[in-house]
C-alpha cells in the first residue's frame, strides 16, 4: 500500500487526538478535532467498547500516522528496537524522533512533518555539509543539519516564521541566521508533543 493521500484531518479524528499533520491549522479554531471530534464516517457517532486488539492497533496507527511512516518501515523500526539493549519502546521512539524529517520539524524549519519531508525530498537540506534527499535518514549526536546555500534566500523567511512558532527541544541547538541546527544529544522523550503508549505498540508486534 502506498502513501496516504486522503484528508489528513480524517486521520486525527479516527485516532481521537491531534496528530499535528497540518501545521498551523492544528493550533487554530479550524482544526477538525475542535469542530468535529467524533470519528469519521456515518457510524462515527456510535461508541463501541474497544477490544484489546483494537486498543493496541489504534496506538500503533497513531504513532505511524504522526510520524508519516509506512507499515513496512515502521515494522523494521520495531525489529531494530527489539535488538537494542535498553527498553524496546524507548528505542522505537528514539528511532522515530531521530528521522531527518522529524528533526527538521522539531527544529521549527517546517510547519509539519509532511512539509519537512517535501523540503528534504526537493534537496533543500544537507547534513554535515553533504547533500541528502532521504527524509528517513537517522541523525546522530553531533550532526549538523542546515539549509543548502543555494536554497537559503528562497526559504529564509519561511523557516524563520515557522521557527518562531515552536519551542526548540533541548536535544537540538539552532542557529536561525545560519539556518542550521545541531544534534547535541539523543532525543529527550519527555518533550514529545503527546504521550504514545509504546508498550502497547511493542505488544501488538509481539502477538
Amino acid at each position: 500500500m502506498g502513501r496516504y493521500t486522503g484528508a489528513k484531518c480524517r486521520l486525527c479524528r479516527r485516532e481521537g487526538v491531534k496528530l499535528f499533520l497540518k501545521g498551523d491549522r492544528c493550533f487554530s479554531g479550524r482544526c477538525a478535532m475542535a469542530r468535529r471530534p467524533k470519528p469519521p464516517g456515518q457510524h462515527g457517532r456510535f461508541r463501541r467498547r474497544p477490544t484489546q486488539f483494537s486498543i493496541h492497533l489504534r496506538e500503533k496507527q497513531k504513532a505511524k500516522r504522526m510520524y508519516g511512516v509506512g507499515e513496512a518501515q515502521f515494522r523494521r523500526y520495531v525489529e531494530r528496537a527489539k535488538g537494542w539493549k535498553g527498553v524496546t519502546g524507548e528505542a522505537l521512539l528514539r528511532y522515530l524522533e531521530s528521522r531527518l524529517d522529524n528533526t527538521v520539524y522539531r527544529a521549527g524549519f517546517a510547519s509539519s512533518r509532511d512539509q519537512a519531508r517535501q523540503l528534504i525530498n526537493h534537496g533543500h537540506f544537507q547534513i554535515n555539509g553533504r547533500h541528502t534527499d532521504i527524509a528517513s535518514h537517522l541523525v546522530q549526536e553531533g550532526d549538523v543539519v542546515e539549509v543548502r546555500p543555494e536554497s537559503r534566500d528562497r526559504l529564509r523567511e519561511q523557516v524563520k516564521a515557522a521557527a518562531e512558532r515552536r519551542a526548540l527541544p533541548t536535544w537540538l541547538t539552532r542557529d536561525l541566521e545560519g539556518l542550521r541546527v545541531q544534534v547535541t544529544s539523543e532525543p529527550n522523550l519527555e518533550e514529545l508533543d503527546q504521550s504514545i503508549e509504546v508498550n502497547l505498540i511493542v505488544e501488538f508486534y509481539s502477538r
